[in-house]
């Protein structure tokens, strides 16, 4: 019975809560379910949580709509004035390739200060997004990415270095997302 309440309040969460269109009700929501929720950030309509308590965001931080953050095989910490465009994929669970059973693979993921991770994008378990990187729109990323470094395809390599002194913060508020 327990598990089915779980399930259920689960599901609320998901495919109510998360779009409810007033990010101060929304924001209620989400203190109680992430671990962490820095002040100024943003979470935009449709943000699926997996496991909320691994997942630590940090102050200014935005995530658009759609974003999926996978806290299932391990912690996710976002720091602060990260930018996630929308449909970005985090995973810190997954299945091992290599095992007769299939069985489940994870590890945590570290989104560093500054980072910029374009629409579509996928990070993948055991990773590290070094401050000030950019992933590239539909980039696969499967290893850590070193500071300042831009990366971009499948799977994401480097292509160049941000020269930016990171001295910005986000207060991103649009009504009604």
């Amino acid at each position: 019975m327990k598990s089915l309440l779980l399930a259920f309040c689960d599901y609320l969460f998901r495919e109510w809560i998360m779009y409810i269109p007033f990010y101060s009700i929304r924001r209620f929501f989400l203190r109680q379910t992430v671990s962490q929720l820095g002040d100024r950030s943003f979470i935009a309509l449709g943000v699926e949580i997996r496991n909320g308590k691994n997942i630590l965001i940090g102050e200014g931080s935005v995530l658009n709509k759609k974003v999926l953050l996978d806290g299932r095989g391990g912690k996710v910490t976002i720091g602060r004035n990260v930018d996630i465009a929308q449909e970005v994929n985090i995973w810190t669970l997954s299945h091992d390739p290599q095992d007769d059973t299939y069985a489940d693979k994870g590890g945590e993921v570290f989104v560093e200060d500054y980072v910029w991770i374009a629409s579509r994008a996928t990070i993948l378990p055991n990773v590290t997004l070094g401050k000030g990187c950019v992933v590239a729109c539909g980039s696969v990323v499967t290893k850590s990415i070193p500071p300042m470094t831009i990366v971009a395809g499948v799977p994401a390599k480097k292509i160049g270095m941000r020269a930016s002194k990171l001295n910005y913060s986000f207060h991103y508020r649009p009504w009604f997302r």
